[in-house]
């Protein structure tokens, strides 16, 4: 069966790069240590600091194995060598929707980096996935849990 791959961009590569290395560095043996102070504490079935520092040190490691593997299967999208005016993971792509009149921009980006609210959307989302591959000026129809609508791609940039 073969594996997923996680596309990104080379900034979001760097990113989880450097979470991994934050995680492993610092936030590993802080929790080790506070694991041996709450130990230090006596009985531990009654022990709160412990718990607390046992279910830590279990999400920190669930995490350093998620982007271990987000690492190990990375697609690296080089915006820059798909055709210019093609949208993709790493480009910005402008569009106007059908009958309005206000552009929306939104860079398209890995589901790991994606945030909205900062105009990043992940390549798995309904939008990105109904412009993934099309070209500036194609009208494209993308459909949403909130409904369908019809967009004209006006410009894509790297």
């Amino acid at each position: 069966m073969p594996q997923k791959t996680y596309p990104m961009t080379a900034a979001g590569k760097e990113k989880l790069e450097a979470e991994l290395k934050e995680l492993k560095l610092v936030k590993r043996p802080e929790v080790i240590e506070r694991i041996k102070v709450a130990r230090s504490y006596g009985d531990l079935s009654e022990n709160s600091e412990y718990d607390a520092a046992k279910d830590e040190q279990s999400a920190v490691e669930q995490r350093i194995a998620q982007v271990e593997q987000m690492l190990k299967y990375a697609d690296v999208i080089d915006a820059d060598s798909v055709d210019p005016n093609e949208v993709s993971v790493g480009k910005t792509v402008t569009y106007t929707e059908v009958g309005e009149d206000d552009p929306e921009t939104y860079t398209i980006v890995g589901s790991d980096e994606s945030d909205p609210l900062n105009g990043k959307i992940s390549n798995d989302s309904p939008i990105a996935q109904a412009l993934l591959g099309k070209h500036k000026g194609d009208t494209v129809s993308i459909n949403t849990p909130g409904g369908s609508f019809d967009v004209v791609i006006n410009d894509v940039k790297a």
